[in-house]
């Protein structure tokens, strides 16, 4: 375990993919299981304010810094469980890197996340954003987490079906305190012949780049390498030389309205039905916060990223003087274009929520964590 309280202190900029934040007051970064539950343990029953912080992928860091302790997850591991035969079970540290779990698991021939491939963050983070892309989410893989709860201060296995995973959405988001430890996951053994085929292709953006139909299935190294591709041309996979990648990913969750006020909406806005979702998610995205309708109507998630195009905001925009912009290759990304304040990254987020607003009466949900 290493402990910093002097002026050697990273800012939380250098901790987050958006490269925004002061000071923290301390810092703490267990390397062992072990020692995160028991540093973990020993904040919370204690006076002490405190925030976890692993990758910081979906984080948007106050300028002000932190008055209290960081809690940075960087335990690292991957250990194979015993499992039925054609299945493989993996349990993974909360602060493996996610994108090397994927890649871990597509050279062994382990299909079921390779549509996840390039996402940044942390595997720890994964479940309480039920993380998901090019027609997979994590639930779909996800057995179990191990957690510490906040309250208890006991260690707890949560079932998949113990975290009411839906799209972006997960337990952890609506009030239950808990640092997970560990992530179980259960993936299908299809071997590294270069024939083996991974899932069957379930997103049209990711069938197309492969050049194949929906519901075909293609090697887990040809998934992995179009999404990477697909990722990249948006700004979506970390790179020092890009700009474009200084961000929080997808800024804003897309919109989930009834079906009745979605067949208000010009006809090209892009729609997908979607399964019925709590309704705290669906009251979020009421159009400006109207109450639902009292027989639930049929669902539609819509496309965020073509209302904020066709809000005016276009890719690359910027408030005048503001060193926060949209990104130059996807609307959906707000970045920083170099020495940019959290301040000025929520100007500019606010500025889109409320041209969406005005033009179409929907209200966008960030997707960071604002610390």
């Amino acid at each position: 375990m290493t402990e910093t309280r002097t002026a050697a202190l990273p800012a939380l900029a250098e901790l987050t993919t958006m490269r925004v934040g002061g000071y923290p007051r301390a810092l703490v970064s267990p390397t062992t299981e072990a020692e995160l539950i028991e540093v973990a343990t020993e904040l919370w029953a204690s006076d002490e304010p405190s925030l976890i912080l692993a990758g910081g992928s979906n984080t948007v860091a106050s300028d002000d810094g932190f008055d209290g302790t960081v809690l940075h997850v960087v335990t690292r591991g991957i250990e194979m469980l015993d499992a039925p035969e054609g299945e493989v079970r993996l349990r993974v540290q909360a602060g493996e890197p996610w994108d090397d779990v994927v890649a871990h698991a597509v050279a062994h021939g382990w299909a079921g996340i390779e549509a996840l491939s390039g996402i940044p963050g942390s595997t720890g983070a994964v479940p309480v954003q039920n993380v998901g892309a090019y027609g997979q989410e994590v639930s779909s893989a996800l057995v179990a987490v191990d957690v510490l709860d906040a309250d208890s201060l006991e260690l707890r296995r949560l079932e998949a079906s113990d975290l009411a995973l839906s799209y972006r959405d997960s337990i952890f988001k609506h009030g239950y305190r808990g640092l997970i430890t560990a992530v179980e996951l259960r993936l299908t053994q299809v071997g590294t012949d270069a024939s083996a085929e991974g899932a069957p292709v379930a997103y049209a953006q990711l069938a197309s780049a492969l050049g194949v139909a929906l519901g075909d299935r293609v090697p887990l190294s040809a998934a992995r390498e179009a999404v990477l591709a697909l990722r990249r041309a948006k700004g979506m996979v970390l790179d020092a030389a890009d700009p474009d990648t200084f961000s929080a990913g997808s800024f804003f969750t897309n919109p989930i309205v009834p079906e009745p006020f979605a067949l208000q909406l010009p006809g090209d806005v892009p729609r997908w039905p979607v399964a019925p979702q709590p309704a705290s998610q669906v009251d979020s995205a009421q159009p400006n916060g109207d109450p639902p309708p009292s027989s639930a109507p049929a669902l539609v998630k819509l496309s965020a990223a073509w209302l904020i195009e066709h809000s005016g905001i276009t890719r690359g925009f910027a408030l005048p003087g503001s060193r926060a912009a949209v990104s130059s290759k996807h609307t959906l990304a707000i970045t920083n274009r170099g020495g940019a304040t959290s301040r000025e990254i929520i100007e500019l987020a606010t500025f889109i929520q409320a041209r969406v607003s005005n033009d179409f009466g929907i209200n966008l949900q960030p997707e960071p964590v604002f610390a």
